[in-house]
């Protein structure tokens, strides 16, 4: 395949002063980690704020990120303008040559997570997905159980988070690139590329918020708070 010459990851963010710093801090060490490899792609993170009210926009000057404000409302879109903007910042590089991987504000990622992006794109993968864990101390004890219950490794295989999403440029574009949905949209996004023959590949475990009042009308916060919901036994 051909070799990456830049990395590029996209948080989208709406009031997330408080989780976000940590989100950001995990990245600075991974692109740390990836950097120590040779031929390494330049790794840069962009933030796209989007109708933040909270102060998020002063947790990102203390961070060598990139940064863009859009009053969007809406996840897909968000991520969409991040990417666009990636698009507009390597004009004269090759697609091939770039890798967009993508996480939330709220999601910690561990420290080889760019660098099995990378070691991905080398096998040959164009997209790669990898599972979530709801951080263990916002569940409480039953509800971490029932989620470990239905989320096992069968499973991973099988999820779709933007929360630990990565993929080349190039396959992106040719299937026209995250929907403006309000959710939802990154199992869409791989659905395409799948359905378009990309190659699938794994990255590992991403840990993000167990909150259950999230900033899209279901997603994941949705999803815990109807399994939380369900009753015992169901």
């Amino acid at each position: 395949m051909t070799p990456l010459e830049e990395l590029h990851v996209v948080v989208p963010a709406r009031d997330e002063r408080e989780l976000l710093p940590r989100c950001l801090d995990a990245l600075g060490v991974a692109a740390l980690s990836l950097a120590q490899l040779r031929d390494a792609p330049r790794v840069t993170v962009t933030v796209v704020l989007d109708r933040c009210t909270d102060g998020t926009a002063e947790v990102v000057r203390d961070h060598p990120v990139r940064v863009m404000t859009t009053d969007v409302g809406n996840v897909g879109a968000a991520r969409r303008l991040g990417v666009a903007s990636i698009l507009a910042s390597t004009a004269g590089l090759s697609p091939r040559r770039v890798w967009v991987a993508s996480t939330d504000a709220d999601s910690v990622a561990p420290e080889r997570w760019l660098r099995d992006h990378v070691a991905a794109a080398a096998a040959g993968a164009q997209v790669v997905t990898g599972p979530v864990l709801p951080d263990p101390g916002d569940l409480g004890a039953q509800l971490l159980d029932r989620w470990l219950a239905l989320h096992g490794p069968d499973a991973a295989a099988r999820v779709v988070h933007g929360a630990n999403l990565g993929f080349r440029l190039d396959s992106y574009l040719a299937v026209g690139g995250f929907r403006t949905l309000p959710e939802h949209e990154d199992v869409v996004l791989v659905s395409a590329l799948v359905a378009a023959g990309a190659r699938r590949g794994a990255v590992p475990t991403v840990l993000t918020s167990g909150r259950r009042q999230g900033r899209t009308p279901g997603g994941f916060a949705g999803y815990l708070r109807r399994l939380a919901d369900e009753p015992t036994g169901a």
